[in-house]
């Protein structure tokens, strides 16, 4: 029997939820559907908006349906007066275990911000879910890093 796109979708957000608890964001959660106003996927982050795509469609999403998806995802970004957006696309290959190795994809706007420069384009930049976190926690958000982290 086939999945729902709904449980494909929970499953995903429950994996990258895990992942950032376990990365410096202790209160990430799923959030409630919002309707109109949708504002990302997990809350519990404060400053970031996190859109995740899970299943068949993530895993084979070309480029023109990786951007619909960062179109979305800034709107969601400006809906909840968050800094940044994050989109979480799944990795053909890699399952939900290694959710830190899915692609964390974000605009050029977004890396601007986090380095202090005033670029304004939503030009996709795609990084692995586990090296977004750590830039994101390098540059204030989340948990601050750990010695042994900071040097790794």
């Amino acid at each position: 029997m086939a999945r729902r796109p709904r449980d494909i979708g929970t499953d995903a957000e429950r994996a990258v939820v895990r992942v950032l608890r376990a990365s410096g964001w202790p209160h990430a959660e799923r959030r409630a559907l919002r309707g109109g106003a949708d504002a990302g996927d997990i809350t519990g982050t404060p400053g970031i908006v996190w859109e995740v795509k899970g299943g068949n469609a993530a895993r084979r999403a070309g480029d023109g349906q990786v951007y619909a998806w960062m179109l979305e995802t800034d709107r969601e970004r400006r809906n909840a007066g968050a800094d940044i957006g994050v989109l979480v696309v799944q990795r053909a290959g890699v399952g939900p275990a290694n959710a830190h190795r899915w692609w964390a994809v974000m605009s050029m706007a977004d890396l601007g911000r986090l380095h202090g420069c005033g670029l304004s384009s939503l030009t996709p930049v795609r990084l692995l879910l586990c090296d977004a976190i750590r830039l994101l926690r390098e540059s204030g958000y989340g948990k601050p890093l750990t010695t042994s982290e900071s040097s790794s």
